[in-house]
């Protein structure tokens, strides 16, 4: 008795068989099964009649032909049909719709396929089609969904796109361009969104849920919320500071917690490494700052001087003055070394929220409830400028900009200072520089989840004009994030129209 083998069709063979169809076939297919409201494409496309309908309406496409020329077509037609249905059985049946392709332990697999058909326009449109597909067959969805992560993949550009009412799922979209595309009616399930570009596309009536956003690690350990983080200068350790009362050292390759530091018997406000990463400075809600040994993670001293929270904490850049801000309204200079008090710089007069050194180290900027920027000469402990324009409280990060409650940004020239206007041209140069971070918070909505700290080196998305009517926007943790959209330059039509 002999037995029989027979060879397994790769998907590369798969889709070379679709290599040499006429990609108007695809649109036409696409267009008789919504006008048919077919919901079962290859049973639809199995029918003898239905083929008939579809060769007709394909035949009109092409125009006038001689009678030969007509049965030539009909009979070309006819077998791409047979084709194009016969490798969507084939698909049907396949890995391809039953699993995520974006995983990592399918990417060797995935990327030999992308080999195989990025020379082919013609596989390029059947991968479109084949997303379009989801809208109207649901046993296909997995299919549709893959495509579209290998379109992804080849960087192809899918801007502009009408993709209404298209249904995708358990797959990764990283990166993808979509702007102005119509996504209106469309349903995303457990997809990965991060860094895609929807820019002035139209959201309509969307249900997108378990959405993910790429993260570098998830950092569990606080137990309330975290008030401030620093980077190690070799980029190797993150320190954060929390409600908890504690300061935690994470290891940010793995995200596991070094080290957890006892010593403020308060919530901890603001932390800071050295700039030769030895020393690591905290400081209080108890009134005091703490000067800790980066290396042995042991308390060196502790400094009292202050009389309210100390808010925030700034090593200079020789490392040898560290500067603190706090609610008695004062900026004080502190000898790192000694832990002795060097000077008192006195001239707000509301709550001090930061400090930050300039990069010479002449100069210390400090942003306060008073609604104003001070520039303060290190060396004389005078005040050199007092900037104002914020109507609001303010904090200056590290990067000599001044923010937390209208959410502007103004950009201030030291030397004069003067506001940068936007008309300046060296303001856009200026704030390219601040909007890309090498790791930036997650910008979430404030939640009760209050151990997690998320770091990211991928941009989340861009959704600059993005108009959004009802629909949901759920992530895997199950927050509404039409907010984020909002705080990224989407419109939410809704409060247009209570507006």
């Amino acid at each position: 008795m002999q037995g029989s083998f027979q060879v397994k069709e790769t998907l590369a063979d798969i889709f070379d068989q679709v290599k040499d169809v006429d990609i108007r076939n695809f649109g036409a297919i696409l267009e008789i099964l919504r006008k048919e409201k077919a919901q079962d494409g290859i049973g639809f496309l199995s029918d003898i009649w239905n083929q008939r309908k579809l060769e007709s309406q394909i035949l009109q496409q092409v125009g006038n032909l001689a009678q030969a020329d007509t049965e030539q077509q009909l009979s070309v037609v006819r077998n791409e049909i047979k084709q194009i249905t016969e490798v969507l059985r084939k698909l049907k049946d396949h890995d391809f719709n039953k699993i995520d392709y974006s995983f990592e332990e399918n990417e060797e697999s995935t990327q030999s396929l992308i080999n195989s058909i990025k020379d082919y326009r013609q596989i390029f449109e059947f991968l479109q089609f084949l997303v379009h597909l989801t809208s109207i067959d649901e046993t296909l969805i997995q299919v549709g969904s893959n495509s579209l992560h290998l379109l992804v993949q080849m960087k192809v550009d899918l801007s502009m796109k009408n993709l209404e009412n298209i249904k995708i799922q358990n797959t990764s979209l990283v990166g993808a361009n979509f702007v102005r595309c119509n996504f209106s009616g469309s349903q995303f399930h457990n997809v990965n969104i991060s860094g895609i570009k929807i820019n002035g596309a139209l959201l309509l009536n969307c249900q997108w849920k378990n959405l993910k956003i790429k993260e570098l690690n998830i950092f569990h350990g606080h137990t309330s919320y975290v008030n401030s983080v620093c980077f190690s200068p070799d980029g190797n350790t993150l320190a954060s500071g929390s409600v908890d009362q504690s300061i935690r050292l994470w290891d940010v390759q793995t995200g596991q917690q070094k080290a957890k530091l006892d010593g403020h018997n308060q919530s901890v406000n603001s932390v800071c490494f050295s700039p030769d990463g030895n020393e690591l400075a905290s400081c209080s809600n108890d009134y005091s700052i703490i000067l800790w040994d980066a290396k042995t993670r042991k308390k060196r001293v502790k400094i009292f001087g202050h009389t309210s929270f100390v808010q925030s904490v700034c090593f200079s850049t020789d490392g040898n003055t560290l500067a603190s801000g706090s609610r008695d309204k004062s900026i004080r200079l502190w000898d790192v070394k000694t832990g002795l008090q060097k000077a008192k710089l006195d001239g707000h007069s509301n709550c001090i929220n930061s400090v930050c050194f300039s990069p010479d180290g002449n100069t210390l900027a400090s942003g306060s409830n008073d609604k104003s920027i001070r520039l303060w000469d290190v060396k004389t402990g005078l005040q050199k400028a007092k900037l104002d324009g914020h109507s609001e409280w303010v904090i200056v990060n590290g990067s000599h900009q001044s923010v937390s409650l209208l959410m502007s940004i103004r950009l201030w020239d030291v030397q004069n200072g003067k506001e940068i206007q936007s008309a300046d041209k060296k303001f856009k140069d200026i704030l390219a520089k601040f909007k890309a971070p090498i790791f930036s918070n997650n910008p979430l909505p404030e939640s009760n989840n209050i151990t997690i700290l998320r770091i990211s080196q991928t941009p989340l998305f861009q959704a600059q004009g993005a108009l959004i009517l009802k629909g949901e926007f759920i992530n895997y943790e199950g927050y509404d994030l039409r907010s984020l959209f909002k705080s990224l330059g989407s419109c939410i039509l809704e409060d247009f129209k209570q507006k």
